[in-house]
């Protein structure tokens, strides 16, 4: 790998404002640091409503990037003697019940944390602003159909989440927000980084944008998710903190005072492998937290975030000195964009160059087996054989999100998404989008014992397919 020279904002800065323009992102913040040096740029505004121009202090919704900071929580918890990872969950919160009482018995700390658990885990009830909030979600598990056993495979999974910081909880005495500001904001000077509208409103913040049914951009709301999705992506901070949380994973793990806050060995554990996941849309493998992704024998650490309307994105290489920080208020354009941005400036930067496995054509009797109607809480997908030789997605919205997307709890009208995949080569199973804003994202399809596809693996979560 050859290092190139540093970015500096000015070129940073032209990277991103026509990928703003051609994807229709009002709104982005980007933050590079190599070799020592930090460049910050922004382009555009918070709001079409109310447009004001953004600064690397502008406050965005960070989404599952948060899941870090549960993860890292955790980490430290367990350094100081208080938790250990490859404990049972009940150890700590004996009354918790799933829908199957075996993985109730036998899910571990370190599952919730590399998203093994095993049950559906896009799960958005909203059970208030108290401080029992995250008690009251937890209460409610057991509404949520079990896939798989505990570590059998890697699914993408917020209520567990949700879950640990509920243990973060009973191990500290605190709320989720306060054990983390103590154990984490507070040590590493992270004074841009909130949970509560009330700590934001007074500050400087990005509102989130989706296309309307008319395809024009409209202001998305609600702005805040529930309560109790903080451990799962409710923090909010600005690109200024979140380089800083970049720059603390490539450090020697002691605080803005030089405190030690954890480890080096605890970071670097954090960013080793406990679960492959080849053909995944987020990476290749799963550490403590953390998303890898395998260039070439090096490992790109880091993690997306989605909430509603805000794309983030946070990234880092351990070997270059190298991390990057996206922030957009707009989806899913912002999808795309962060995704473009991160390999250019990646290039830029280290002159490594991520590619796209390539779609191929298969003749349509050998895609037959695909064929299907896949379904789990939060997922609703069809997929057909198209008969140029790849493969149909239609992908349906599911109504508790929608519900949850809308200020009035309404679920306001959606069209279907159709996507083009076909096959990559040289891999059984695997699949790869070949147009839109997800273009280049990878998924797999399970099989049995017996050989036949009985499941789907679309944008990181385990879809079962229905009998039929």
């Amino acid at each position: 790998m050859n290092v190139t020279s540093p970015m500096n904002d000015h070129e940073l800065l032209g990277l991103l404002a026509p990928l703003a323009d051609e994807f229709g992102v009002p709104g982005v913040a980007a933050g590079v640091w190599h070799a020592g040096q930090t460049s910050f740029a922004c382009h555009g505004v918070t709001s079409i409503e109310n447009p004001l121009p953004i600064d690397e202090h502008t406050l965005f919704q960070a989404g599952s990037i948060g899941k870090t900071v549960t993860a890292a929580a955790l980490l430290m918890l367990a350094e100081a003697g208080r938790v250990e990872l490859d404990a049972p969950v009940r150890h700590y919160l004996p009354e918790l019940r799933l829908a199957d009482s075996r993985a109730a018995a036998e899910v571990t700390l370190l599952q919730l944390l590399n998203h093994t658990a095993g049950w559906e885990g896009d799960f958005f009830p909203d059970t208030g602003d108290g401080d029992d909030a995250l008690a009251r979600y937890v209460a409610r598990l057991d509404e949520l159909a079990q896939l798989m056993p505990p570590g059998a495979a890697f699914s993408y999974n917020n209520a567990a989440f949700c879950l640990a910081g509920r243990v973060i909880e009973i191990v500290t005495g605190d709320t989720y927000e306060r054990a983390i500001r103590r154990l984490i904001l507070q040590p590493l000077g992270l004074r841009e980084s909130f949970f509560f509208p009330n700590e934001v409103m007074t500050r400087r913040f990005a509102v989130g944008h989706r296309p309307s049914t008319d395809d024009a951009f409209q202001v998305a709301r609600p702005w805040a998710l529930p309560r109790n999705g903080a451990p799962a992506g409710g923090i909010v901070t600005s690109i200024a903190d979140l380089l800083a949380w970049a720059r603390f994973h490539l450090g020697d793990g002691r605080g803005a005072d030089g405190r030690r806050v954890l480890s080096e060995s605890g970071l670097r554990v954090m960013r080793e492998p406990t679960v492959y996941m080849p053909g995944s849309a987020f990476g290749d493998a799963l550490g403590i937290g953390w998303i890898l992704g395998d260039l070439g024998g090096a490992w790109l650490v880091g993690h997306d975030g989605s909430t509603n309307g805000q794309e983030a994105s946070l990234s880092f290489l351990p070997e270059q000195a190298w991390a990057l920080v996206l922030m957009t208020n707009s989806s899913p354009g912002g999808i795309a964009l962060n995704r473009i941005a991160r390999r250019r400036v990646l290039a830029a930067c280290t002159g490594i160059v991520e590619k796209d496995p390539r779609p191929e054509s298969v003749a349509p009797e050998n895609l037959a087996a695909y064929a299907g109607e896949y379904r789990a809480r939060g997922m609703h997908c069809q997929v057909a054989v198209d008969q140029a030789g790849g493969l149909l997605f239609t992908l349906h919205n599911d109504p508790e999100l929608l519900a949850m997307m809308s200020e009035n709890g309404e679920v306001p009208p959606s069209q279907p998404a159709n996507l083009r995949a076909g096959l990559v080569a040289g891999h059984a199973d695997r699949y790869v989008f070949a147009d839109g804003l997800v273009q280049g994202l990878t998924g797999t399809f399970i099989r049995d014992g017996d050989g036949r596809v009985r499941a789907l693996h679309l944008f990181g979560r385990w879809v079962p397919r229905l009998a039929g």
